[in-house]
């Protein structure tokens, strides 16, 4: 019911004297009387007496209200103290209690990868449209619900979903639209004493967070600054305390190389949050370039869980703590600071919670999530060192049982290497320069594409939502002056794996000569359903093919044991691949200005892996 019916609603009880309504409905404890009384919110009636055992079967209702269809009868006494309202039958249509141990336990009958699809679900989106990765990303959004004072920020382009969560999922979260909010809205008032927001929701979110035209209250700055740090907060003479996260999203104006080479990904904060002090605080930041902009098929239409039932699962976890389950196996460098090492465990504790909440997770999946956690801090700190030249260069490593060290590094990183590791230097007069951090890593210094005298073996290892590659630069240099190629891939049956397969032979024509022809001759596995199309498909691409000197032609592999992926050529070189051509991840293919459709290198890649080896004949 709405609030502007309440009246007619009321009366209606009154005439017809029983009514059944939905409403949310909160419950408090009238000490003086002994009683329970309830409070419609929307109906506007008060002090329903509400019996202990309603109660006992649904606590919740004490807590902060739920959502209920409840009969309502009238009868009225001459008694004044008396409520002529009375509650019949009250049935909760929100979650009014659970069982955690349940859940913990009903998670042990999933496969890892199942129970990510699941949560995937849950949260609204079609697991099957995301990499791994990805998928981490997306339940990094869900850590500000189960783990206390975590401070999360998103910076991406526009229509990625950012601020969805915070919105929608829980009702212990609460989205603040615009930005900006004042001190005591936020902490608390000088003049009232009361308690702000941060006193009482877990998740506090500010939506369109950048900007650099943002009005923002220096004071709201430093009081955050010290909440963010310490979980207090102070004005006047009391000092308080509180759980709540905090959240910033935000959209960004440029592209990952253009901030990395001009200022730093935190160039679009306003200028009193562009703050060292204050982003120091930041546990992670989440990458939101590589986020996908949310297209209609990318939405689920399976099942997942209640929202409600999973947002009270994930608040029943803010009581846990699971940052330590890493170093039975692992540990961090003795370089990582103190406050990085708190952002990397947060991090890794929150993961650990919504994804493994009974334990039993392998030393590869303990290994995944706290790279991805050190990761996501270490891309905080790697803009720090440019904005603050105070903040020495940080060595994000961490250490196997075997004392083996491992470096972990950002995504960006190894995409931008000669932009990632400058630093944008002001001198005292207000000059601008570049400075390489010579000491850093350089990730992929050699590049893709090489001229044919220099092309050599080699093994090259794609992180999942890489972008800048193409078939031209990757398998391009090693295609040109062959006569005869052989691809062998058992998945060229869909249509984008056709179409994989299409964009391959443009790269043979780009890298032939216009006087010479060549030779491409696939191996693969007939559709079992759409078989005849397969072939009408190859039948075209062959047709089309001749007119621009390539002969091609194909075959379907009879055995069923093909499982090899390939490409062999007659003049020396196998190149092993160990997706295929299925390097990308999906992207709008029905969008004709969409640049991922029109251009390789705009499109994000999957994890994979390639192996260039020197041959003498085609096998």
């Amino acid at each position: 019911m709405h609030r502007n019916e309440a009246g007619l609603v009321r009366s209606n009880i009154k005439e017809k004297g029983r009514y059944k309504v939905i409403d949310k409905i909160s419950v408090a404890l009238n000490d003086k009387s002994d009683v329970y009384e309830a409070e419609f919110s929307n109906l506007g009636i008060k002090k329903v007496l509400v019996d202990s055992g309603t109660i006992k079967a649904h606590p919740k209702l004490l807590v902060s209200g739920v959502w209920c269809i409840a009969d309502i009868e009238y009868e009225f006494t001459e008694d004044k103290n008396a409520n002529p309202w009375i509650l019949s039958t009250i049935k909760p249509i929100q979650l009014s209690h659970f069982d955690f141990n349940g859940y913990v336990e009903a998670r042990k009958q999933f496969t890892t990868d199942e129970w990510i699809d699941l949560l995937v679900q849950s949260i609204g989106f079609n697991p099957e449209m995301f990499g791994k990765r990805s998928k981490l990303t997306q339940l990094i959004r869900l850590i500000p619900f189960c783990e206390r004072n975590y401070n999360l920020i998103e910076l991406g382009p526009k229509g990625t979903g950012k601020s969805h969560i915070y919105s929608e999922f829980s009702p212990h979260g609460i989205l603040i639209s615009g930005g900006e909010i004042s001190v005591p809205k936020l902490f608390v008032s000088n003049s009232s004493g009361k308690l702000g927001l941060v006193g009482y929701w877990d998740c506090v979110a500010f939506d369109e967070f950048a900007g650099k035209q943002k009005r923002v209250d220096k004071a709201l700055v430093d009081i955050m600054k010290n909440y963010m740090a310490n979980k207090s907060f102070s004005r006047g003479v009391e000092t308080l305390g509180a759980e709540a996260s905090m959240v910033f999203v935000g959209n960004t104006q440029h592209t990952v190389p253009y901030m990395l080479k001009h200022s730093d990904l935190f160039c679009e904060l306003p200028d009193k949050f562009y703050d060292s002090a204050f982003l120091d605080r930041i546990h992670f930041y989440i990458p939101g370039w590589e986020v996908d902009i949310i297209r209609g098929e990318m939405f689920s239409n399976g099942y997942g869980f209640v929202v409600d039932y999973l947002a009270e699962i994930l608040r029943s976890l803010r009581n846990h703590d699971y940052s330590d389950r890493y170093k039975e196996r692992f540990s961090l460098s003795s370089d990582i600071s103190t406050r990085d090492r708190d952002g990397i465990n947060k991090t890794f504790s929150g993961l650990m919670k919504i994804i493994f909440p009974h334990g039993g997770a392998s030393s590869e999946e303990i290994e995944e999530l706290l790279r991805f956690s050190i990761e996501g801090r270490k891309r905080v700190k790697d803009q720090l060192m440019r904005i603050d030249s105070t903040y020495g260069n940080v060595c994000f490593t961490y250490l196997d049982a075997d004392g083996h060290t491992k470096p972990v590094t950002t995504l960006e990183e190894e995409e931008y290497p000669g932009y990632h590791h400058k630093l944008i230097v002001e001198d005292k007069n207000g000059r601008v320069s570049e400075k390489v951090q010579t000491d850093s890593p350089q990730v992929l210094s050699e590049p893709l594409a090489a001229d044919e005298c220099l092309l050599k073996e080699k093994h090259i290892t794609f992180q999942e939502n890489q972008k800048g590659l193409s078939f031209d630069t990757l398998l391009g240099p090693y295609l040109k002056g062959a006569t005869l190629i052989k691809v062998t891939d058992p998945y060229i049956r869909l249509f984008y794996q056709l179409r994989n397969f299409m964009e391959f032979l443009e790269t043979v024509v780009k890298h032939k000569a216009p006087d010479e022809e060549v030779s491409v001759h696939l191996v693969t596995i007939e559709d079992e359903f759409k078989g005849e199309q397969q072939k009408e498909n190859f039948e075209k691409m062959k047709e089309s093919a001749r007119s621009v000197g390539l002969n091609v032609t194909w075959e379907f592999d009879g055995t069923g044991t093909l499982h090899a992926r390939h490409i062999v050529t007659d003049h020396g070189w196998k190149i092993s691949l160990d997706r295929g051509l299925d390097i990308f991840q999906r992207y709008e293919m029905n969008d004709s200005f969409s640049f991922s459709n029109r251009l390789q290198q705009q499109r994000t890649c999957r994890a994979f892996e390639v192996t260039f080896i020197r041959t003498l004949l085609v096998q």
